[in-house]
């Protein structure tokens, strides 16, 4: 029963992004403002992470599952992606590169963002 619980919590911040996606003109996927508010709302309090904690848990295991879908897609429209090949791969590896350089420099910003705020606590 609490994995209902917590799914639905889950659910409920998907479909105020649904809501949100179609309210808001912007090129914004839903699933981004739902992130963005389930987020918003764990670092404000308002939900407590032991309120997702085990079905979130449970969606991250299960991720891989996810991308089988696109993958069919992607080899079942073979034939348009051939002949673009090149471009694809290049969007890729310079995406990669971004994502890559990006999540890096972030994280070492909060590393040191928190290793500042364990100094001025001690």
């Amino acid at each position: 029963m609490n994995y209902i619980k917590e799914f639905s919590i889950i659910l409920l911040f998907s479909f105020v992004g649904e809501i949100l996606n179609k309210i808001i003109p912007l090129p914004i996927p839903a699933s981004i403002y739902g992130i963005v508010l389930l987020f918003t709302a764990l670092e404000t309090k308002l939900i407590k992470l032991r309120d997702i904690e085990k079905t979130g848990q449970f969606l991250i295991d299960i991720m891989p599952v996810m991308f089988i879908p696109a993958a069919v897609g992607l080899l079942e429209s073979w034939g348009i992606v051939k002949s673009s090949i090149l471009e694809y791969l290049t969007v890729m590896a310079v995406s990669t590169v971004l994502v890559m350089a990006v999540s890096g420099i972030v994280t070492q910003l909060i590393i040191k963002k928190s290793g500042e705020k364990n100094n001025e606590n001690n």
